[in-house]
C-alpha cells in the first residue's frame, strides 16, 4: 500500500519493518482524542481562512462518522497505515476525497501525537484522580470504624508502642493526598498544548494556536515548538506519580499480608477478595494484596524504561519516542485496576481489635510511657530509660509484662515508682496520653478526620476544574 508520506521512496516498506515501526495496535486507544484534535484543528483552519467553510465542514463529519465507526466495531486499523493517525486520515479521504487530504495542512504527526497523549493522559488523570478519592475514602471510613481499637506499633517489625488501627491507617490516608497531589502537579504539567509546532519549527501558515487550545480546553501553549514536539516530561511525571502510588499500596499489601497471616491474626480478608490453594483446602490467600505488591514492580519499570528512553535523545523529535505509550498505557491500566480493587478489598475486611488488644496487653510496648513517668517525677531521660531496660529484663525473667509487676518489685529500680504507675502503663492511658499534634491519642485522632474530611473537599473541587 503507498504511505501518505511515500513521494520520495522508490520502494515500498519491508513488511517486517511495517510491523516493527507501526503503533497502531496500542495507539489506537486513542481514536477520541485524534478525532477530538482533528477537529479543533479543522475548524481552526477555516476561522483563519486557510481551507473554506465547506471544506471545514465536510472533514468535521467525515471525522465524526469515523468516530461513531469505530465506537460501533465498524472500523478495521491497518498495520500498513503504522498509527492512529494515518489509519484515521486514510479513511477520511476515502469517504470525502482529496479535501481529507487538506487537514494535516499547517501540522505533522508529530505535534499531532504529542496533543493526542496530552488530551489521553488529561482523561485519564481526571478518572484516576476520582478512583484515589475513593480509595481515600474508603481508608477514612475504616479508621473512623475502628477509632478506638488499639493494636501494636512497629518499627523495624517489632513491637514499639500501642496505637490506635485508625492511626496507623491515617497514615496511609495522607500518603495518598501526597500522591493525589502529585497527581494534581501531572495534570499541570499535561494542560499545554502542543498542536502548531508542526514538525518542529512551527508553520509559515497564519494558524491561530490559542483558538485550538481554547477548543480543546488547555490551559496554556507550549511556548517553543522544538520543547512540544519533544517534551515527554508530562509521561514522566506521570510514571513518576503512579510508582510511588504503587509503592504505597505496596507497603499497604505488605501489612495486610502479614495482618491476614495465622500468626498475626489482625484482620480477615472477604472471601470476595480472597482465593484458595488447588491443594490445600484449607488456604485463604490475599491474592489482591500479593498481586498489587508484584505490580508495583512492573509500574516502576516503565517509570525506569521511560528515563531510559529520554535520557539520550536529541532535540526535537526521534522514533524513539513511539516507545512513550505502551509504557504509560500499562501503568494507567494497572494504577486504575489496582485503586479500585483496593477499595473495595478495605471496605470489606473485618478489623479483629480483640486479638490486636489481647496482643499488646502482653507484651513490652509501654516501656517507653513508664520512662515518661519518671521523667515527670524529676529523673533524667537518660536514666529512665536504663532503669526501665532493667525492669524489662527482670520482667522478662520472671515471665511477666510490666504491668504485672508489684510495686515492690518496681521500686527495686527506682523509689520514684509509686502506686499510680499501672495507670500510668495502661495500653488506654498509652494510647490517650499522646496529644502531641499528629498523636495517637484519640483527641488528636478526631482531629485528624476534619482535616481528612477538608482535604477530600478540596480534593473534589480540583477535580471539578479538570
Amino acid at each position: 500500500m503507498a504511505k501518505l508520506w511515500g513521494g520520495r521512496f522508490t520502494k515500498n516498506t519491508d513488511v517486517v519493518v511495517e510491523e516493527f515501526t507501526s503503533s497502531i495496535a496500542f495507539d489506537q486507544r486513542m481514536y477520541r482524542e485524534d478525532i477530538a484534535g482533528s477537529i479543533a484543528h479543522a475548524t481552526m483552519l477555516a476561522k483563519c481562512g486557510i481551507i473554506a467553510d465547506n471544506e471545514a465542514q465536510a472533514i468535521i463529519t467525515g471525522l465524526q462518522k469515523i468516530l461513531a465507526d469505530i465506537e460501533a466495531g465498524n472500523f478495521t486499523f491497518e498495520v500498513s497505515l503504522e498509527d492512529i493517525h494515518m489509519n484515521i486520515e486514510k479513511r477520511l479521504t476515502e469517504q470525502i476525497g482529496p479535501v481529507g487530504g487538506k487537514l494535516h495542512t499547517a501540522r505533522s504527526r508529530n505535534d499531532q501525537v504529542a496533543l493526542d497523549t496530552h488530551l489521553y493522559i488529561k482523561r485519564e488523570i481526571k478518572d484516576i484522580a476520582g478512583r484515589l478519592m475513593a480509595l481515600q475514602q474508603a481508608v477514612l471510613e475504616l479508621a473512623e470504624q475502628n477509632r478506638t481499637t488499639i493494636m501494636p506499633g512497629y518499627t523495624h517489625l517489632q513491637r514499639a508502642q500501642p496505637i490506635t488501627f485508625a492511626h496507623h491507617m491515617m497514615a496511609y490516608f495522607y500518603m495518598l493526598s501526597r500522591d493525589f497531589r502529585r497527581l494534581d502537579g501531572v495534570w499541570q504539567g499535561a494542560d499545554i498544548m502542543p498542536l502548531g509546532a508542526a514538525a518542529l519549527a512551527g508553520t509559515t501558515f497564519p494558524i491561530d494556536r490559542q483558538f485550538v487550545a481554547q477548543q480543546l480546553n488547555f490551559g496554556r501553549v507550549y511556548e517553543n515548538s522544538i520543547d512540544a514536539v519533544s517534551d515527554r516530561d508530562y509521561i514522566l511525571e506521570f510514571l513518576s506519580f503512579a510508582s510511588i502510588l504503587m509503592m504505597h499500596l505496596s507497603r499497604l499489601s505488605e501489612e495486610i499480608i502479614l495482618w491476614s497471616s495465622t500468626e498475626f491474626n489482625f484482620v480477615e480478608l472477604d472471601d470476595a477478595h480472597s482465593t484458595g490453594s488447588s491443594i490445600m483446602p484449607q488456604k485463604k490467600n490475599p491474592d489482591v494484596a500479593e498481586l498489587v505488591r508484584g505490580k508495583t514492580g512492573r509500574v516502576i519499570g516503565h517509570l525506569m524504561a521511560m528515563l531510559t528512553v529520554a535520557k539520550g535523545l536529541p532535540l526535537a523529535y526521534n522514533k524513539d519516542l513511539q516507545e512513550d505509550k505502551e509504557g504509560l498505557f500499562d501503568t494507567i491500566d494497572t494504577v486504575k485496576f489496582s485503586l479500585t480493587v483496593y477499595a473495595s478489598m478495605l471496605k470489606s475486611m473485618k478489623v479483629n481489635g480483640q486479638r490486636m488488644l489481647e496482643v499488646v496487653s502482653n507484651d513490652f510496648s509501654n516501656a517507653t510511657d513508664m520512662a515518661d513517668y519518671l521523667v515527670k517525677k524529676g529523673l533524667p531521660f537518660r536514666q529512665a530509660h536504663e532503669v526501665v531496660g532493667k525492669s524489662v529484663r527482670y520482667s522478662i525473667d520472671q515471665d511477666k509484662v510490666l504491668a504485672e509487676l508489684t510495686l515492690a518489685e518496681l521500686q527495686q529500680f527506682s523509689p520514684l515508682f509509686a502506686a499510680d504507675i499501672l495507670e500510668a502503663i495502661s495500653i488506654d492511658s498509652c494510647v490517650k496520653n499522646r496529644n502531641s499534634y499528629g498523636g495517637t491519642s484519640y483527641s488528636a485522632q478526631e482531629q485528624s478526620f476534619v482535616t481528612a474530611r477538608a482535604i477530600l473537599a478540596q480534593q473534589s473541587e480540583k477535580i471539578i476544574k479538570y
